[in-house]
């Protein structure tokens, strides 16, 4: 793939469409209500984020592009939280317009261990006034110019109308930017004149008013919306299935999906979306646009709950050679989910810590029979600050990233997270493991986080050294025999 990543920090990048929030109450079910049949859910956390168009915003400053956003949001505490958050991006919000008139969209989702149980949506889908519409019509003709691509959320909730599309659509046409929409409803010619649409595989099918079954089904599909809409380009995304680009001219280009775990589809979308905008901006081919968001998507689905997905993330999976291997490496806000879903289905979760810089037998037995006490293994790796403020202004030898790759390799390992200086006890702290395991140099009283783990009912483990090797003596002696 020809395209580089390392541009998208040059593209600018406008995002008009919906704008909400999506609420998360994470949480488990242990018995059924007295009052009702209905399932008594315990919540255990919450957590807010950017939903809708949101999202994509939040997915392109991820990846490093500058970003503006215009819409209409409310007057309310939820609009003070949207603003909040688009500050701390650093997201231009000169287009926004705050209509005291309607609500901010407010999306409440209760999960229980992996499984979403309840949404409760908050929101109108009248269309905006013709005033505020005139008003971002017009922020949209004075500001076209300072953007590569303009990229459309629409997720039915009143802004994206045929009328303003049309408009927004003929400033983009008379500026010669790429515009591209993400489409919602059956009426999908009010984006004619779009560079490309991005419907997922039901919403063609409903478009085109053809079901889709099979093969042969989504290709007369997708060739049919190419017909009819008047839009340069069709990008059909099949979840686990893939896409499938439709050009003018050419043969459908189907793009396989890679292989991964998949924890929650929701917000696939919006990565897809932000990924194409930002790599034809960068200057890909739609084909090499494609293929990148599917790529990002497939990484985005190994996370539960509205997400992003890194430039770190991104690069690891591209690279053919740890590809495959990125997927075991998690942030901490990234295994939270995972581990309340394996908790929930009774699993017995092991973790160690260490610096493993220099990989040696003592660390392989170590890790392989810390594995042998649960079902999963996480390690956590001291971060490269952390390990020079362990071992001396001289290590780490092996930087943080690379020592990550090599821990993935081993089939004993699920899952991988890297630590800052001082977090263990935090680390230790959210993932609650059922086992703690150290090498048998440590006693149970000097094993940091013990308290902590005790605590949550779990138990430390020492697991026997017999070999005495150690990563500083082999430096050492690497040192001493160089000199």
């Amino acid at each position: 793939m020809s395209v580089e990543i390392s541009r998208f920090g040059n593209c600018r990048i406008l995002v008009i469409g919906d704008l909400m929030i999506d609420e998360y109450l994470w949480g488990k079910v242990d018995r059924i209500s007295p009052e009702a049949p209905v399932q008594v859910v315990s919540v255990l956390r919450e957590s807010t984020t950017l939903g809708g168009a949101g999202n994509v915003v939040n997915n392109l400053r991820a990846l490093g592009a500058s970003v503006a956003v215009a819409g209409v949001i409310g007057a309310g505490s939820n609009a003070h939280f949207l603003l909040k958050a688009f500050r701390e991006l650093g997201v231009d919000t000169a287009g926004l317009i705050q209509d005291p008139e309607r609500p901010t969209t407010k999306k409440t989702r209760i999960i229980a261990g992996h499984q979403q149980v309840l949404r409760i949506d908050r929101e109108t889908r009248h269309d905006i006034s013709e005033e505020n519409a005139n008003t971002l019509t017009e922020f949209v003709g004075d500001h076209i110019s300072d953007f590569d691509v303009l990229l459309l959320s629409d997720y039915s909730k009143g802004l994206l109308s045929a009328r303003l599309l049309q408009q927004v659509i003929g400033l983009a046409r008379k500026n010669n930017k790429i515009v591209i929409a993400d489409p919602k409803g059956l009426n999908f010619k009010k984006y004619a004149g779009v560079t490309m649409i991005t419907p997922n595989k039901k919403e063609a099918s409903l478009a085109a008013g053809i079901e889709i079954v099979d093969d042969r089904s989504l290709m007369a599909a997708g060739q049919k919306l190419l017909a009819d809409i008047g839009v340069e380009n069709v990008l059909i995304t099949c979840g686990k299935e893939g896409m499938v680009l439709f050009e003018h001219g050419k043969k459908p280009y189907q793009i396989t999906a890679q292989a991964r775990e998949v924890f929650d589809v929701s917000g696939a979308g919006d990565t897809v979306l932000a990924v194409l905008g930002l790599s034809l901006a960068a200057g890909a081919s739609f084909r090499e646009a494609a293929s990148l968001a599917n790529v990002a998507a497939g990484i985005v689905v190994g996370k539960v709950g509205t997400a992003t997905v890194s430039m770190d993330e991104l690069r690891m999976a591209l690279e053919p050679s740890v590809g495959a291997l990125a997927v075991k490496q998690k942030t901490l806000s990234d295994l939270i989910p995972i581990v309340d879903r394996l908790r929930a289905e009774g699993k017995t979760i092991v973790m160690t810590n260490g610096c493993f810089d220099l990989l040696h037998v003592g660390h392989i037995k170590l890790l392989s029979a810390s594995k042998k006490m649960g079902d999963l293994l996480i390690v956590a790796i001291d971060d490269d600050d952390s390990v020079r403020t362990l071992k001396g202004n001289d290590r780490p030898i092996i930087n943080a990233q690379e020592r990550a790759r090599i821990i993935s390799a081993l089939d004993c390992v699920d899952y991988i997270t890297i630590f800052s200086t001082n977090d263990l006890e935090q680390v230790i702290e959210t993932i609650r493991p059922d086992v703690l395991t150290k090498g048998s140099n440590y006693t149970t009283r000097t094993v940091q986080g013990r308290e902590i783990v005790e605590r949550s009912g779990g138990r430390v483990v020492l697991i026997p050294i017999t070999d005495p090797v150690s990563s500083t003596k082999i430096i050492n002696q690497i040192r001493g025999q160089q000199a």
